[in-house]
């Protein structure tokens, strides 16, 4: 009897089969002194349990991606271990905050497959949600991937599409209890901007950059409990070890706060797709387009559409070429909702 996992492969999924992933993990203030040294981190509401009180929360929660980071890398092992690729994410939604001393777990059900044409590769796609301790959802996603398959010769599953909302509706978005920016310090913030003044259509450009080590990334990779061979074994890629497609969307959200400072907790993933391979040496910049605006009933809470686009070099603002295909320096391609003071 095999006692080491190999990981599984496309034939082995099933629609409608639910895995519940391994390993719970009891998160703490080291979790978010870890983030943030990983990151530039620098919203107010997860740097200040004092910001956060006066915002209506017990205290600061752990950043809402190093929560999701948390929640994916539990379900790695069973869903995208042997992964040639992470192509897309939907219906992200983040339900209740994650403080130090939560125990998250997490769990996922196939909710699609569809072979590729080359038979060789099949797309799988799940929705994973994270728990804490009492058995309350923090937070949900559906993403798919496209994996290898075992044997070429294994029949080919019928095919099944899930239905994916394209945007979340603000009436999706889930509103921590207490939360009132009726109060908010701006000058703690660090910036003065609200809600009322981004306008649709506005694009940020962020600015700064960081170029991204090995180690930085590795370390960060780790933390998450992420097993996926291609960061860390140099042999599972015919180039070099490729940057874990999250820790490029938490230096772009990082980045962002140089114009987004008041974009304090994202509550919703409407879509995003990691446009190209990112590796070390690279060095990340962002830009951000605003989508769409939307009042909440949180007392002086406002909600806020971004794409948040990472690049590695290329001119800010540029996305797609003529052929409508992403350009070579564009790493990331991310839609969502924050929350902002109106």
């Amino acid at each position: 009897m095999q006692k080491t996992n190999p990981g599984r492969f496309f034939e082995d999924y099933e629609l409608g089969m639910v895995i519940d992933h391994a390993v719970p993990r009891t998160v703490s203030g080291g979790e978010r002194a870890l983030y943030h040294a990983l990151y530039p981190m620098r919203h107010a509401l997860y740097s200040s349990d004092e910001f956060a009180r006066d915002c209506g929360l017990p205290a600061g929660p752990l950043d809402d991606l190093a929560a999701f980071h948390i929640v994916f890398g539990k379900t790695v092992p069973d869903v995208s271990l042997n992964a040639v690729a992470n192509l897309g994410y939907a219906e992200g939604r983040w339900l209740k905050p994650v403080w130090p001393g939560d125990t998250l777990r997490a769990s996922s059900e196939v909710i699609g497959l569809k072979q590729n044409s080359n038979g060789r590769t099949g797309v799988v796609y799940v929705h994973s949600k994270g728990f804490n301790q009492n058995d309350e959802c923090v937070m949900e996603y559906k993403r798919w991937v496209m994996l290898r398959k075992r044997d070429n010769d294994a029949p080919a599953p019928e095919t099944v599409l899930p239905d994916l909302k394209p945007v979340l509706a603000p009436s999706d978005l889930v509103i921590p209890e207490g939360l009132d920016f009726s109060g908010y310090d701006f000058t703690l913030a660090g910036e003065p901007h609200r809600l009322g003044d981004y306008e649709i259509g506005e694009k940020i450009d962020h600015v700064d950059g960081v170029t991204i080590e090995e180690a930085e990334h590795m370390m960060a990779t780790r933390l998450w409990q992420n097993t996926s061979k291609v960061h860390f074994d140099v042999t599972a890629r015919p180039d070099q070890r490729l940057i874990y497609g999250g820790h490029v969307i938490s230096m772009a959200r990082a980045l962002s706060f140089n114009g987004l400072a008041n974009a304090q907790m994202i509550v919703g993933l409407n879509g995003g797709a990691h446009a190209n391979p990112c590796l070390a040496g690279s060095t990340v910049k962002a830009w951000s387009e605003v989508l769409d605006k939307a009042e909440t009933n949180a007392p002086g809470v406002g909600a806020i559409r971004l794409r948040l686009v990472a690049t590695k070099g290329g001119s800010p603002f540029e996305l797609k070429g003529a052929d409508g295909k992403y350009l070579p320096d564009v790493l990331l391609d991310l839609d969502y909702w924050a929350l902002m003071p109106v």
